[in-house]
């Protein structure tokens, strides 16, 4: 019998269209003989929708075909199953589901409030839960839980956009410790949105005021001089861990734009952009790179160690690319920042390990199938009820008008 996997993309996030393009490549990779694919997308208005239709990048080019031939549902727990039910009438069961995979990015989906959900009605899923998920999209607890555990980091300064507007003064007194150039960005957005380089306080105060339009904690760093940026992935739990092949990013920018990673140099036009579209439905993949990085072995190990101690001490679980900046004359790594659920699955990076794209989602949902079982076999409630003979100690005196409402 077939697991049957439901695939959750999309959602209320400024990466909303990068998780299509994600899912779909996912949804076509996944092994057909061992899983049933059920695309579960979540639209900007936050309503879900099921249905076959939703393989087909095509549709999402107008959006009212999908509330038109999809199945507008609700994911919940009804008699030992996990249901996919339709909301309006007649509410019957469109599909169950074993197991959920969420392959979203940004805020409100890759920030624990999605895994929330499904960690709360109890269904198995891939991907890190509640607390790895919140640290990993959260730049400002990822980077203050590695500064704990002594990772390297370039120097950062984090603040509120509320104190920044009551006291704009302070803040950029607290950001004169860094030294120029700088880089800003919102602290839980991905995919480059809302980041600037800055050179001199114009242009940095030109980047918060950016920067706050995406988050309300916002995080400035010191930007690494003769830069190298690569990119490494890790599979596994906070039990076991491995890491991929290390990829060396080459970009014309001074950091990895959303256009280097998921537009490129070719025809078509993004919206609001004159830049040329190429493979924008590759993601990650589309990007110019070197794979392998061109790394001695001595710095190979360096951010092979890095990397497993970051992704276990986050709590990380199935497979996240963690990005690191290297100062290449002077051979220093810094660690950048994790991605728990990274744009395309990183699967690049481990098909240059010999592992191929479904291997690596199997991968992944057996990880997550190991998971929900250790977390059931924990003790979460007593049977024990504590309110029991609450009332014959005096604990609900002067509650006699609200029994007698309650009846």
């Amino acid at each position: 019998m077939k697991i049957r996997v439901g695939v959750i993309f999309g959602g209320e996030s400024v990466e909303h269209e990068v998780s299509i393009i994600s899912a779909i490549q996912a949804m076509n990779k996944l092994d057909q003989e061992k899983y049933e694919t059920i695309p579960i997308y979540i639209t900007k208005d936050r309503e879900w929708y099921t249905g076959e239709m939703l393989r087909d990048i095509e549709i999402y080019q107008d959006l009212s075909l999908v509330k038109k031939y999809g199945k507008n549902v609700v994911l919940y727990y009804k008699k030992g199953s996990y249901v996919l039910q339709k909301k309006t009438f007649p509410r019957r069961v469109i599909k169950e589901v074993d197991i959920i995979f969420p392959i979203v990015h940004g805020t409100n989906v890759e920030d624990g409030v999605l895994q929330g959900y499904l960690q709360t009605i109890g269904i198995p899923f891939v991907g890190s839960n509640v607390y790895g998920s919140v640290v990993g999209q959260d730049k400002t607890y990822m980077k203050d839980i590695w500064a704990e555990a002594d990772l390297p980091m370039t120097k950062y300064v984090w603040f509120y956009d509320v104190d920044y507007k009551k006291d704009s003064e302070e803040v950029l007194k607290k950001i004169s410790k860094l030294r120029f150039p700088v880089i800003v960005k919102p602290a839980t957005t991905g995919s480059s949105v809302g980041i600037m380089v800055c050179d001199d306080q114009e242009s940095l105060i030109e980047g918060i005021d950016d920067a706050i339009q995406y988050d309300n904690k916002i995080i400035v760093e010191e930007v690494v001089e003769n830069l190298k940026e690569v990119n490494i992935a890790v599979m596994g739990n906070y039990e076991h861990q491995r890491v991929s092949e290390i990829e060396e990013v080459l970009s014309s920018n001074k950091f990895l734009t959303y256009a280097d990673k998921y537009i490129g140099n070719g025809k078509g036009k993004l919206k609001g952009s004159k830049a040329p579209v190429k493979n924008s439905s590759k993601g990650m993949a589309s990007a110019n790179r070197k794979l392998p990085a061109d790394l001695s072995d001595k710095m190979r190990k360096e951010v092979e160690e890095i990397a497993i101690k970051a992704f276990k001490v986050l709590g990380s679980s199935g497979n996240s690319r963690i990005d690191f900046l290297i100062d290449d004359a002077k051979k220093k790594v810094y660690i950048n920042e994790i991605n728990s659920i990274p744009g395309s699955l990183a699967f690049y990076l481990w098909e240059a390990k010999g592992i191929d794209f479904s291997s690596m989602l199997d991968d992944m949902i057996q990880i997550g199938i190991k998971d929900y079982k250790k977390r059931v076999s924990k003790t979460h409630s007593f049977e024990t009820n504590i309110l029991k003979g609450f009332a014959e100690h005096g604990g609900l005196k002067g509650m006699k008008g609200v029994k007698g409402k309650l009846r």
